[in-house]
């Protein structure tokens, strides 16, 4: 299933089109209906967001790529408005891009003033009509689900002109100047406070290769590493496993040091002298100041970034750049989520053909059993028939494929089936 939004907004559209498009409350119902009705085959999961700036429809399809003209009908159609007049306006954006704008949207990035809060009320009776039209389907309802938990998160994490956020986006700038692409880096948060994790998120967005948090309790930085797919790691491993990590970003409430000169030295050494940025924004700092003098290490403190922090719209622009950061983490794992819907009808017809097999086996064992039979006798008559049910299709591709199935299958084996070594097990004994 793919999903799609196809809309115009006041960006792409002026207000004359804009109020030619716009659907009335008492319209959205029957012209829900209309849209289930003409999008039956190609679209079963649709829903109208309508407002003064914006008019969007979105569907959850299986075939996407004819979605559009459709679409683009449909709307000309309904407000009788020439096609050719709407379609220079429209943007049609499919899959992942659909997610970003709905989370965009939510958030109040999307609209004329922004951060307003009146467009997530707006989304939410949206999801509300398309419900009670009967054109909510799981994909859509998912996708409404995350896309208010991300604009509850952003409106709750983010505020216009924070100190804070605007330090977090300038220490992503900051490493950007010594590592261009921050995919292939490897970064460790040390602390699992507000900072590091208004910190993290900004990383984060920047779909770093490793991402790992350090901190003295584990849960709380298995808590925050989990939001953002990564890992998490004790403090005390922090000596032995410094030289790992490209970029390391501190901010604890130690009254001393975290990272020693001597530890980041040796460090450098095991790295054969590759450059560290780290990032201290302790007060007191966690880093020692002698660390800045080595070669190799390029150290910034709380007071750097500063230097780098203007007021007024540029910690407008921040909180902005804080919010893009937390929706583009989320489009990912709802993605994720996406893709895995696909193998939902293979597990389910999986699980199916199990089922039957082991009640057609049970079956025959209860037969077995009410004409007498001894239980033990039974029992091992059913267990038997089960292995080789069970080894049937695994023994016939080994017997009859071709030499390339034999080597697909081979390779999946012991992941399939672990088989255990008994002479290890022996030896171990």
């Amino acid at each position: 299933m793919q999903l799609l939004t196809l809309g115009l907004n006041h960006v792409t559209a002026p207000v004359a089109l804009r109020e030619r498009i716009a659907f009335t409350a008492e319209q959205l119902r029957p012209a829900l209906l209309e849209l289930n009705q003409a999008l039956a085959e190609q679209a079963p999961e649709a829903a109208i967001l309508s407002t003064c700036n914006r008019t969007e429809v979105y569907c959850a399809s299986t075939h996407a790529d004819e979605l559009p003209a459709t679409l683009i009908q449909w709307l000309a159609e309904f407000h009788r408005v020439p096609a050719h007049d709407l379609t220079p306006h429209l943007y049609a954006l499919p899959q992942q891009q659909a997610v970003r704008h709905a989370f965009r949207v939510a958030s109040g990035l999307d609209s004329m003033v922004l951060g307003e809060p009146q467009i997530l009320g707006q989304m939410k009776q949206a999801m509300h009509d398309a419900e009670e039209a009967g054109s909510l389907g799981t994909h859509l309802h998912q996708l409404f689900q995350r896309t208010f938990a991300v604009a509850k998160e952003v409106r709750s994490t983010t505020e216009i002109g924070a100190h804070s956020v605007s330090m977090a986006a300038a220490g992503v700038k900051l490493a950007q100047r010594i590592f261009e692409d921050l995919r292939t880096t490897r970064i460790l948060f040390v602390g699992a406070g507000e900072m590091i994790e208004l910190c993290a998120t900004h990383f984060a967005a920047q779909y770093p290769a490793h991402l790992e948090v350090a901190n003295r309790t584990l849960e709380r930085a298995h808590g925050l590493a989990s939001r953002f797919n990564g890992h998490a790691m004790r403090l005390a491993d922090l000596p032995d496993r410094l030289a790992e990590f490209d970029i390391v970003v501190s901010c604890t409430a130690s009254s001393l040091p975290l990272i020693g000169l001597g530890m980041v030295e040796r460090a450098i050494k095991k790295r054969r002298h590759r450059p560290i940025f780290m990032l201290d924004l302790a007060v007191p700092r966690d880093i020692e100041a002698e660390v800045g003098q080595l070669d190799d290490v390029f150290l910034y403190t709380v007071d750097d970034l500063a230097t780098l922090v203007q007021s007024g719209v540029e910690h407008r622009q921040a909180a902005v750049a804080q919010a893009e950061a937390i929706i583009e983490t989320r489009v990912q794992n709802f993605m994720h989520w996406l893709d895995t819907r696909h193998h939902v009808p293979l597990i389910r017809d999986l699980q199916t053909h199990t089922e039957t097999l082991r009640q057609m086996e049970l079956a025959h064992a209860q037969k077995m059993l009410a004409q007498g039979m001894d239980a033990a006798q039974v029992l091992e008559y059913l267990s038997q028939r089960m292995s080789n049910k069970f080894l049937n299709g695994p023994l016939q591709l080994l017997n009859n494929g071709s030499p390339a199935e034999r080597e697909q299958f081979l390779a999946l084996l012991p992941i399939l089936f672990p088989i255990t070594d008994k002479k290890k097990d022996g030896e171990s004994q």
